[in-house]
């Protein structure tokens, strides 16, 4: 037989495991804060922004550079800096066949900025989280859209090439691979439509996407989805035979140095680099957004700048976990 008392009991128990419940919710969104270092380093981004500007004045590589080694470094074990670890052995995460291509100009915005914060707050702000800063800061300096940028991670303690196989986005996946990609680091198919749009800078090599302009498949060399004009473009830059194994060609071939829609209008007009690109727009489940982002700028910044926030919480280390690196390409 129940009492008042034990009614008074069981409702201040169960009052106690919701507030238990909500306190454990609270401070898993509260690992990454947008003022984490408001005590400790006041002027980080002031720091990090000044750096970053200084190397995109330099050399405008350094946009899609940084912006894609951010994403490739949270892609694998999250986003903890290990894709930026050098390894005597060649056995580190940037040396996999799929980081090979990350461009120096990446690795080096991040290290002049890691050394200026380090000259003003040595030893309190991660490698992580300067790349973090960076890769928004790029985006603004091509004239992309700002966002506020989460703080608070701490750098991973291992960067092996034998965990990025499978990781990360190859140019010839589809919708179905690539929503499946991205839903493991729990970003939906917008985030994955709207991150894609980062290709509106930067340019690729040949043997990423030749593939499609002269063995598609046995009846058909050239990619039928390929606007024609664009593929004879291609074959100019990458042609079959004695192809210049340095030629790129732009991922963007309208406006490829500004961060803008344009990739979307290009996908409309069958001009996506990649297979991954285009099928974006080809496949029905994905087409109805990259139409809303080819007419719409402003739909599409918002898109990017919340799949980016969402991007930089994967994996992350806090707290005690992991360290905060020295300097970026050595473990401390």
């Amino acid at each position: 037989m129940y009492t008042g008392s034990d009614s008074r009991k069981h409702m201040m128990m169960w009052f106690l495991l919701v507030m238990l419940f909500f306190c454990m919710v609270t401070e898993s969104n509260a690992q990454l804060t947008e003022n984490f270092y408001a005590s400790t380093c006041p002027n980080v981004e002031l720091i990090v922004r000044k750096a970053v500007t200084t190397k995109y004045q330099q050399t405008q590589i350094t946009a899609p550079a940084t912006l894609r080694m951010f994403f490739h470094d949270c892609f694998v074990g999250g986003c903890d800096a290990s894709v930026l670890i050098a390894s005597p052995n060649g056995d580190a995460e940037k040396d996999a066949h799929d980081n090979i291509s990350l461009a120096g100009d990446g690795f080096d915005t991040v290290s002049k900025a890691k050394l200026a914060v380090e000259a003003q707050c040595p030893g309190l702000v991660s490698c992580a989280d300067v790349l973090a800063l960076a890769a928004r800061d790029v985006v603004v300096l091509a004239g992309g859209p700002g966002f506020k940028v989460e703080l608070g991670r701490r750098d991973g303690l291992v960067s092996q090439a034998s965990r990025v196989e499978g990781k990360l986005p190859g140019p010839e996946l589809d919708v179905t691979g690539l929503v499946d990609l991205f839903a493991s680091n729990s970003l939906s198919m917008t985030d994955m439509i709207a991150l894609s749009g980062a290709h509106t800078i930067g340019f690729s090599h040949c043997d990423r996407f030749s593939n499609r302009l002269y063995n598609f498949s046995t009846l058909m060399p050239v990619d039928p989805t390929l606007d024609p004009s664009y593929a004879q473009l291609l074959m100019d830059t990458c042609p079959r035979v004695g192809s210049d194994p340095n030629a790129v060609s732009n991922l963007d071939v309208n406006t490829p140095e500004v961060f803008d829609n344009v990739y979307f209008q290009n996908l409309v007009a069958r001009k996506g680099l990649f297979t991954s690109d285009q099928v974006l727009f080809n496949d029905f489940r994905s087409q109805a957004t990259v139409v809303r982002f080819a007419n719409n700028a402003e739909e599409f910044n918002n898109a990017f700048t919340i799949a980016m926030r969402k991007l930089g919480r994967v994996g992350v280390k806090v707290g005690n976990q992991g360290e905060i690196r020295r300097d970026c390409s050595a473990f401390n």
